[in-house]
């Protein structure tokens, strides 16, 4: 009977996880074997090397987090509010286990403080994902200084809203997302 291999995916997705956990330093070939419960001689017939992980990892997470989800969001049709509450929807459902959770996304952002390279490749996809927003938010709002103000809200609350401990008076994180949303599609 052959032995199954590991999917190329499945040892992305994992360095994905470490990346997550410990940033690049914890993608190691050998961690990654013993978390997939494989020998790490399988990694070799998918990649060169390490770096060449670390690439496709990045590849995988600005594939999943740009052109990915705007397709999904798109594919539903509707106008440009509704397009927004799908995208909110989406990056509401989306666990910090997976690729487009926060947890990757922050792990890139510390990486990208020490590597001009990834620092090159979260600028060009922050790009991207601003230049949609603005494209949803100009669908209804005629004042170019109003759609760099909301899509720089939107972005801000994505990133920064799991690095504020603050109590809401009264109110909970949910209800203050849920209040943030309408004003925005105000």
């Amino acid at each position: 009977m052959a032995v199954a291999r590991t999917p190329r995916g499945t040892w992305i997705d994992e360095g994905l996880r470490a990346l997550a956990a410990g940033g690049p330093e914890a993608v190691r070939i050998e961690t990654l074997a013993q978390a997939l419960g494989v020998s790490k001689g399988g990694f070799y017939g998918y990649f060169a090397s390490r770096e060449a992980l670390l690439a496709e990892m990045l590849d995988r997470w600005e594939r999943d987090v740009t052109e990915a989800v705007i397709d999904e969001v798109d594919s539903g049709g509707g106008d440009g509010r509704a397009r927004l509450e799908r995208l909110f929807a989406i990056v509401a459902t989306s666990g910090d286990g997976s690729v487009r959770g926060t947890t990757v996304d922050l792990a890139i952002r510390e990486w990208a403080r020490r590597d001009e390279t990834v620092a090159e490749r979260l600028r060009r996809v922050d790009n991207r994902r601003m230049a949609y927003l603005r494209t949803l938010f100009a669908s209804f709002c005629p004042d170019p200084d109003d759609v760099e103000v909301r899509c720089m809200v939107t972005f801000s609350v994505r990133i920064g809203t799991h690095f504020i401990a603050a109590d809401h008076d009264g109110r909970s994180r949910p209800e203050v997302l849920a209040l943030t949303r309408k004003w925005l599609l105000r």
